[in-house]
């Protein structure tokens, strides 16, 4: 099953994506976390350790992947949490100077859903503001674009995060959220 969480900043998508894949209860099934949030800066690496707090005990195996998901190596029937959708876009595309990034990041989350019993991706709602930016950040919204609408048709279950409320936008609502 594959669960896109989007919504915006700060509304609560890592604790929903978090609860979803934690209840997933099948035994034994190794839990990743697919952390792509390049640690540069102060407030990027608040984040980051905000994010590990959150994590904590909750027996998830964390792998720090910036670009490149398809090199990632899973066991069979795995559960992931990949976090977030966003951060890879832009990695991909200023890091790695990859253009037209999403053919590769679907790719690359293609090949990790065919070892996932479960895999939840956590998304951002960018573009929406109707501010013109730098050509750059115009070509990274337009990415972002076409990668959320992409996952969203991929995505078995999409649910938008709304001031920490979870709303069903495709899909059954999982228990866990009922």
């Amino acid at each position: 099953m594959f669960v896109l969480i989007t919504g915006g900043c700060k509304n609560g998508k890592s604790r929903i994506a978090e609860k979803i894949l934690t209840a997933y209860d099948v035994p034994n099934m190794p839990r990743f976390y697919v952390a792509t949030m390049e640690p540069f800066g102060s407030e990027a690496a608040e984040a980051i350790a905000r994010h590990r707090k959150i994590r904590e005990g909750k027996n998830f195996t964390t792998i720090e992947k910036y670009t490149d998901i398809s090199e990632i190596k899973l066991p069979q029937d795995s559960g992931v949490l990949l976090e977030c959708i966003c951060n890879l876009c832009a990695n991909e595309m200023f890091s790695a100077n990859e253009k037209s990034p999403v053919p590769k990041i679907i790719r690359g989350i293609e090949t990790l859903i065919n070892y996932t019993e479960i895999f939840v991706a956590v998304t951002n709602q960018v573009g929406s503001d109707g501010v013109k930016y730098s050509p750059e950040t115009m070509a990274y919204i337009k990415q972002m674009g076409l990668l959320n609408n992409r996952l969203a048709e991929l995505a078995d279950v999409v649910i938008e995060a709304v001031f920490g409320i979870p709303v069903l936008l495709k899909g059954d609502l999982p228990k866990c959220l009922c």
